[in-house]
């Protein structure tokens, strides 16, 4: 009777795509929180400050689908930039029910500090392999992300949004 070959122990978990992506989302939250410690900034809450930093204005909607975040959950993390003195809420002139998003100084100056450590994560997320292969990765997860948007329980729409007086508006 021949012998069968070992299974490969956790290969029906190891060896799929799902995994690996949870895991480098692991890592890179690792590596973004060390890099990020002194900021007390979550990778959320840094797009979040980003977004607002360049579309001065804009509303909590517009935010999530910009940053490809459920709108619900930004709620919380509207609530604890806002509770950091990072950003304000200004209601919108022509509509004072809609509440519209700037950084305050403090959030500006928070940001400018933030952003070399921010890029030392990215960096580090990448240092394992060679240039070209960086290169590739990254052309590689961008070309999935794209084609995959629309499966997304937050799909990024940053392209249907356009800047108008002050803020990025829903194309029409």
């Amino acid at each position: 009777m021949p012998n069968k070959p070992a299974p490969k122990l956790m290969d029906d978990v190891y060896s799929k795509p799902g995994h690996l992506f949870r895991r480098m989302q692991q890592i890179a939250v690792a590596i973004f929180m060390e890099e990020c410690k002194g900021f007390d900034l979550t990778p959320v809450q840094y797009a979040s400050l980003v977004a607002v930093r360049d579309y001065p204005g804009i509303d909590a909607t517009r935010l999530s689908a910009l940053i490809a975040f459920d709108r619900s959950t930004l709620g919380s993390v509207i609530e604890r930039l806002e509770s950091k003195e990072l950003i304000v809420r200004k209601p919108a002139p022509e509509d004072r029910r809609l509440k519209l998003l700037h950084l305050t100084a403090k959030g500006r100056q928070l940001l400018g500090k933030a952003i070399p450590a921010v890029d030392r994560a990215q960096q580090r997320m990448l240092a394992p392999l060679q240039a070209r292969d960086r290169k590739a990765l990254m052309s590689l997860m961008a070309q999935l992300v794209d084609l995959n948007n629309n499966v997304s329980r937050a799909p990024m729409n940053a392209a249907k949004l356009r800047h108008r007086n002050g803020g990025p508006q829903a194309s029409e």
